[in-house]
């Protein structure tokens, strides 16, 4: 990695005591701000959205986070070597750094990692550099490290890549997340379906589509998200694979509103009814209901339907309420004794001050 490399925490705009929950927000907030598909043929958009990536991929894994506060990207860049001392001349050996015979033979501060993938330091000026070496690893490599003694060769380290716990990368790293969308419909958000996808890894443009089948839980709205653990890019170095993050989008249905978990719906009701009082079937999600009319009711008139309406994802034993709006039907096709009782109607009502003539 370049020295250059921005700071994890400034690339998702937190402070270096942000916890999980923060680390995460900060996450989805710029993914979503950069993502490709809404900054078309924008590369610095692209180069951000892969900056963030990066930056949660490290920062949100406790393991990877703990190296980065205490040894920066150098944690992540096999080819710097951590704490190079002056002089630091002999070759590099696996993850260390910092080894080599200065002037007088001095060795200075450094760094290694262990098979268990932790990293530990070492400071010293003066004296027999492999002695420490020695007392550092003991009988690790079948000896104490001296020049031509078991386990090395000549003078300094050169090319170990594996055996012995140790090898060139150290550690193993988790694949990235993938994200894609899946569209259902009304009735499949209310009730819950099964889908089945197809996707492709973007980095393997060629590569075979995998197909996977998916559960809708019940209730979802758009702009949730299904996790699927371990679909997403592969890790390296025996890592996790990623996750794959399905964002949801629900299709509309004529004549219904969500809101939250409570749906709104219209319901015709003859002028007769509303104004005699009676009963009207409304529609639900769940099946067709006989609600009374209160003699009287005016257009716009919401009758609350308890339990109608969408289930809760957290507790599928509690439900939102649908609210029906009444709609006056007017008749338009009246035959002419309709009309002379509607005229003796309107006669009478203006009689009665109920209403007055435009």
């Amino acid at each position: 990695m370049s020295s250059t490399k921005r700071d994890y925490y400034d690339v998702l705009g937190i402070s270096r005591d942000a916890d999980a929950a923060a680390i995460k927000r900060a996450y989805r907030k710029l993914a979503k701000k950069y993502h490709p598909d809404s900054n078309p043929g924008d590369k610095t958009a692209e180069q951000m959205f892969k900056d963030v990536n990066e930056a949660y991929d490290v920062l949100s894994d406790p393991k990877k986070k703990k190296l980065y506060d205490q040894f920066g990207h150098a944690a992540f860049d096999e080819t710097a070597g951590y704490g190079q001392g002056a002089g630091a001349g002999a070759g590099g050996f696996g993850g260390f750094g910092g080894f080599g015979n200065g002037a007088g033979g001095a060795y200075r501060s450094g760094s290694f990692r262990s098979g268990d993938g932790t990293y530990h330091e070492f400071h010293f000026e003066g004296g027999d550099g492999e002695d420490i070496f020695g007392d550092l690893f003991g009988n690790m490599f079948g000896g104490k490290g001296r020049t031509g003694s078991a386990g090395f060769g000549g003078s300094g380290f050169h090319g170990f890549g594996g055996g012995n716990g140790f090898s060139g990368s150290g550690f193993s790293d988790r694949g990235n997340d993938l994200n894609a969308e899946v569209q259902i419909t009304f009735d499949e958000a209310v009730h819950g379906c099964e889908k089945t996808i197809t996707i492709q890894n973007p980095n393997q443009p060629g590569s075979r589509p995998q197909t996977l089948k998916v559960k809708i839980p019940a209730g979802i709205e758009t702009g949730k998200s299904i996790r699927l653990a371990g679909k997403g890019m592969p890790g390296s170095g025996g890592g996790a694979a990623g996750d794959l993050l399905l964002k949801i989008t629900v299709g509309e249905r004529p004549g219904w509103t969500r809101k939250g978990m409570d749906v709104y719906s219209d319901v015709e009701v003859p002028f007769t009814t509303a104004v005699f009082g009676g009963e009207t079937l409304v529609h639900t999600l769940y099946g067709d209901v006989v609600c009374k009319i209160k003699a009287g009711t005016h257009s716009g008139t919401k009758i609350r339907l308890r339990g109608k309406g969408i289930v809760s994802l957290k507790d599928p034993s509690i439900h939102g309420d649908q609210y029906a709006v009444v709609r006056i039907q007017v008749p338009d096709d009246l035959s002419p004794e309709a009309k002379q009782k509607l005229k003796e109607f309107e006669e009478i009502c203006r009689r009665d001050g109920r209403f007055h003539a435009a």
